[in-house]
């Protein structure tokens, strides 16, 4: 079997609160995110829980004003980055598919 793991993106990239990076999920034709939260790497499925819609408005946006929160653009939900709990919004209580992800020698692997 292939080895699924790969390189999303360098260390530097993610910034605390900062742009996402946005990449395929390995084996799959869905689409993931990876944010950097409190020094930690987190990935999800780039998928809102209330409907099937890509969070972000402009690839890589993915953080609500306050830089605490992950939102979704079209419905307005909130995601705790941490767990990818929804906070408020039309899916409350629901989570975000996360997606394994490595920080590792200065770059980032998911898989």
């Amino acid at each position: 079997m292939a080895d699924l793991q790969r390189v999303i993106g360098r260390s530097d990239e993610l910034v605390e609160g900062g742009q996402g990076l946005r990449f395929e999920i390995p084996g799959t034709d869905v689409s993931g995110f990876a944010v950097r939260w409190h020094g930690h790497v987190r990935a999800y499925v780039n998928r809102c829980r209330h409907q099937a819609t890509e969070l972000d408005w402009n690839a890589g946006e993915f953080f609500d004003e306050s830089k605490e929160l992950l939102v979704c653009a079209t419905h307005g939900a909130l995601y705790r980055p941490s767990d990818g709990y929804c906070v408020a919004g039309p899916c409350a209580g629901a989570r975000l598919e996360a997606v394994e992800v490595r920080e590792e020698g200065g770059v980032i692997w998911v898989g």
